[in-house]
């Protein structure tokens, strides 16, 4: 039985690069691959895009209401055997498309390799994420580093260069002055101390 794999890490820690290489190392071995994110992430619009400033497109971009299990399914009765599925940004998917991922490791036999954050700039955890940590028969840990040196392992949010606490769970990096930065715990806590101390000002 094949597996579903999840590798998480915060920003910068490489995971679309990851995907990106373990796409290049199946098909260097002429493999089949499908690559699919969520439509939910416009950075890129249809390309999985690395910050190392590598990119490339993906197979499906999946809608909420999409069966992920039935378009693999439709796509090797056309195509025929698929080696691997690697899923970027797995976070914004709902909760049943993980199942679905789930059941085609299980079920279709096929490896599922996800990628993406497990919380989000105020330390919630995602829809998606939470249903793999759950779900994901392998778990791994994709480091980074803080500014400060540190190991990072939150995401903190910036607007106009300004780290932020509130606000809505998902706005795409790069829209309206949006930035995202890894952080070390000490260093989110120290920052958000910050933002409380100017809001009451």
């Amino acid at each position: 039985m094949s597996k579903l794999y999840f590798r998480y890490g915060a920003m910068n820690s490489g995971k679309s690069t990851n995907l990106l290489q373990v796409a290049h190392n199946y098909e260097e071995r002429n493999m089949q691959v499908i690559i699919m994110k969520p439509k939910t992430d416009t950075k890129g619009e249809n390309k999985v895009i690395s910050r190392l400033g590598i990119a490339r497109e993906v197979d499906f971009l999946v809608s909420g209401e999409e069966n992920i299990f039935e378009m693999v399914e439709n796509w090797r009765e056309k195509n025929g055997t698929v080696d691997c599925i690697l899923v970027d940004e797995v976070q914004f998917l709902k909760e049943k498309q993980v199942d679905q991922l789930f059941e085609i490791a299980v079920k279709l036999d096929i490896p599922t390799i996800c990628y993406g954050l497990r919380t989000d700039f105020q330390m919630r955890g995602f829809e998606g994420s939470t249903r793999m940590l759950l779900l994901a028969h392998s778990i791994e840990e994709l480091k980074t580093i803080c500014k400060c040196g540190k190991k990072a392992i939150l995401n903190g949010r910036k607007i106009k260069n300004n780290f932020v606490f509130e606000g809505m769970q998902i706005v795409i990096d790069n829209e309206i002055d949006i930035k995202y930065e890894s952080l070390c715990a000490r260093c989110y806590f120290d920052l958000k101390k910050e933002y409380e101390n100017r809001k009451e000002k």
